[in-house]
């Protein structure tokens, strides 16, 4: 386990007029003249500094007031700015908010693999493979921003909408498998440790979110493969709230908002707590997030939240780890940090 005690966010301190680098833990972030839609930039006399993440999905401007905006920029020409709230992690905790792949089920190489058969099927190469410089791009996002990646890379003739329409063929046909048993075994492999945990937080009657970038009928069969194995029974039931990215978009059927929305910006995590949970943003230093991407830990952070990062995913090489209460190896680190 790695506290993060160095960084004042991360403690919960207030910050003070020398913002930076005290409150925004800059070491793994880019400096630069100004962010990429030209809206701030070192020479306005209020800017201190602009920096981004090293995958350039965020940049932050921090302010001689003690302020910090982060733009999360898109793929899809829809970004945003964001307040960078202050957090600080409070005993009792009421409620641990919980992400799904790759946190509470192993699954990331399931996921890539749709992917790639789904640019298979597009470029029609049953032999086309992802390499590994690909993967950081087809993982943590949501599913438009994965596909748009391979299609600039691979097949720029081709449509974001033509991709979609192969991937949920490809999803469709996976899924049904998993719900009749019939799918790859060990594709959604629940997190060591993970049902220990669980049944550790309801026995202190802390509240569970299970929070998912994932859409509905994706997700939903792999938290059911991955409660069948772990003999937890009905998740709906178990969990306190689930909250996925809703129901996709196709021709002639209603969607839901799920591709402009999902992680890192904040709307799927404070729905869960807010709308889910019933919890307030005052009481928001009672709760916190559980997360092994970067996209996750700044989906959290800017729903005014404190993480703790558990190992395996993208925290460092996104640049995302110092955004963290504490970063540690397995569950049995996390519980101390959240038990009374």
């Amino acid at each position: 386990m790695t506290p993060r005690n160095s960084n004042p966010l991360a403690k919960g301190e207030p910050p003070g007029k020398a913002f930076e680098p005290d409150v925004l833990p800059h070491e793994n972030l880019e400096a630069l003249a100004e962010t990429a839609d030209g809206l701030f930039a070192l020479r306005d006399p209020e800017v201190v500094s602009v920096r981004r993440t090293p995958d350039r999905t965020i940049e932050f401007v921090s302010f001689r007031s003690g302020k910090v905006l982060a733009h999360v920029r898109s793929k899809l020409g829809y970004p945003a700015y964001y307040p960078l709230h202050s957090v600080r992690l409070e005993k009792p905790i009421k409620a641990v908010l919980m992400d799904l792949d790759g946190t509470t089920v192993h699954s990331e190489a399931f996921w890539i693999g749709i992917i790639q058969k789904t640019m298979a099927l597009l470029l029609e190469d049953p032999g086309f493979a992802l390499k590994p410089e690909d993967l950081p791009f087809v993982s943590g996002h949501s599913v438009s921003e994965h596909l748009l990646y391979c299609i600039r890379t691979y097949c720029p003739h081709k449509t974001v909408e033509e991709a979609r329409s192969r991937y949920y063929h490809v999803t469709r046909v996976e899924m049904e498998a998993v719900l009749q048993g019939s799918g790859l075994r060990g594709a959604f492999r629940p997190a060591p440790g993970i049902k220990e945990f669980l049944l550790t937080l309801k026995a202190h009657t802390i509240k569970i979110a299970l929070v998912t970038s994932g859409l509905h009928e994706k997700a939903w069969p792999e938290i059911l493969d991955a409660f069948r194995t772990l003999g937890l029974g009905d998740p709906a039931e178990f969990y306190d709230t689930i909250i996925t990215a809703g129901h996709a978009l196709r021709p002639g059927e209603p969607g839901t908002l799920g591709e402009l929305c999902p992680k890192p910006h904040p709307w799927l995590y404070a729905e869960a707590a807010r709308v889910g949970l019933g919890i307030p943003f005052e009481e928001r230093h009672h709760v916190v997030g559980i997360e092994d991407s970067g996209a996750g830990v700044m989906a959290l952070r800017l729903a005014g939240f404190p993480v703790i990062g558990v190992a395996g995913g993208n925290l460092s090489t996104g640049g995302m780890d110092g955004f963290c209460h504490a970063v540690c190896q397995n569950f049995e680190e996390v519980l101390p940090l959240i038990l009374p």
